[in-house]
């Protein structure tokens, strides 16, 4: 290593700051997020430098001596002038600070690297000024792994250090923070709960023990297909899992981002295969929970939208198992930005409806033209199979077999198919076009259809 990575201690100290630009501006909302004082050295300031002057977060000194650098924890050259950039490096090195110089790699005693701010949980992150892109890739990836509430826990976890010190063995020491940090606190936490997540390490601490906790369910929207439409939290949640139970749409890709050494059950349903029925699946996800284990119940698209999602959790309420949701992008969302269009459109369709044509057996169709009015998309998941009947619903209540329809076939995937046509054309096309669910049909009814129509009559 050519640099130490090393954090020093701020708090009672001053940082200088010279320079009154943009440069000097983005060091100080850096140093800003310290607890050391800011003094900005320049005869005339930024306006974003001025207000932290007036706001007396920051002092100014128009005047340059080798005093003001005396004592510095750090110095930032930010000028923007070769000449006085050199002049300035040399008076603060007399005076014995460590100097950072603004894109002169020659001139620094100290880098700034890539941040990844969980205070009091800091990573940083360099590469010694040969691929500054390459870091803030890895710092990317890093704020994906460290979600946004860990700081939080890590600041509970000092307050009560000496209470567990106190309450629970120290053979048992390792074990209880690992659950802290990696069980259902994390979670709590990650969600926002912060106050459960306090509850809970109270409560632990209370038993003496978290060896008898149980373990906890997220039921986690996997997205259209794309591995890269995951939210932060399902990613991470699927790297901490020590078993996930996955359905027949979520996407290979999707599970290899999982952890590797987790378990995988699929419980999906294929067309002629054994499938599992909802109880069963209740059943195993409660099970596996109550065992200790950390249960991801993976679900294509966005849980929340015809995802069987109210059976699994009143399984879970019953059970007493901690659960919960993390929304994913459902497909009718995935499958208009493919397209390249908005689902609603300003004046023309500002309602939009979803709809499955997948219901429950025995139930009937769902009133496709109560759904379908002027003004409105109509956005029909799994809707390949019942297109003939559709169509004539909608053509038997009066509904314009003229209007626009697209079809999504798989969308945000290597396999993904669209289509254009009329309503009364849908189903047609989609033998035509060998089209089959998983898809989208979005049926679209603007107002201007309709004023057209009065305007002509």
């Amino acid at each position: 290593m050519k640099t130490f990575p090393m954090f020093l201690q701020m708090a009672g100290r001053h940082v200088v700051i010279v320079g009154g630009g943009e440069q000097a501006a983005q060091k100080a909302r850096l140093m800003l997020k310290t607890e050391a004082r800011l003094v900005l050295l320049a005869p005339e300031l930024d306006p974003e430098l001025a207000a932290l002057v007036a706001e007396r977060r920051a002092e100014q000194v128009k005047t340059l001596s080798i005093e003001v650098f005396k004592d510095a924890a750090l110095v930032f050259v930010a000028t923007g002038c070769v000449g006085l950039d050199y002049a300035v490096h040399a008076l603060a090195k007399d005076a014995g600070a460590l100097v950072n110089v603004v894109d002169r790699p020659a001139l620094c005693d100290a880098v700034t690297p890539s941040i990844v701010d969980r205070d009091p949980v800091v990573v940083a992150i360099s590469t010694e000024g040969t691929a500054p892109v390459l870091a803030r890739q890895i710092r990317a990836k890093m704020e994906t792994l460290l979600e946004p509430g860990l700081g939080g826990l890590a600041e509970l976890a000092g307050r009560l250090r000496p209470e567990v010190a106190r309450c629970i063995p120290q053979r048992e020491r390792r074990f209880f923070w690992d659950w802290v940090f990696s069980g259902p606190p994390r979670a709590a936490m990650a969600r926002g709960a912060t106050r459960e997540a306090a509850a809970l390490v109270k409560a632990t601490l209370a038993n003496g023990s978290a060896r008898t906790a149980q373990g906890s369910i997220a039921l986690v929207g996997a997205g259209p297909g794309a591995a890269d439409l995951l939210t932060l939290r399902a990613l991470r949640l699927l790297q901490d899992a020590d078993i996930i139970y996955y359905d027949r749409l979520v996407d290979p890709a999707v599970l290899e981002l999982a952890r590797r050494d987790a378990e995988r059950v699929f419980v999906g349903k294929e067309v002629g295969a054994c499938s599992w029925p909802q109880d069963r699946i209740n059943a195993v996800i409660v099970a596996a929970a109550k065992q200790g284990q950390k249960v991801v119940r993976l679900k294509s698209g966005d849980p929340g939208v015809f995802g069987r999602l109210t059976e699994e959790l009143d399984a879970a309420h019953s059970a007493g198992i901690p659960i919960e949701i993390v929304p994913g992008v459902t497909a009718a969302s995935a499958a208009s930005a493919s397209l390249g269009r908005a689902l609603t459109e300003r004046g023309a369709t500002d309602r939009l409806m979803l709809a499955t044509a997948t219901c429950k057996p025995g139930d009937p169709d769902p009133d496709w033209c109560a759904m379908l009015q002027p003004g409105t998309t109509l956005a029909i998941y799994m809707g390949v199979k019942k297109a003939s009947c559709l169509t004539q619903s909608l053509q038997k209540a009066g509904v314009p077999m003229g209007l626009e329809v697209e079809i999504v076939s798989n969308a945000s995937t290597a396999r993904e198919m669209q289509a254009r046509c009329r309503l009364g054309h849908l189903p047609d096309v989609l033998t035509r076009e060998n089209i089959t669910n998983p898809a989208i049909i979005f049926i679209r009814w603007p107002k201007q259809a309709v004023a057209r129509a009065q305007t002509a009559a």
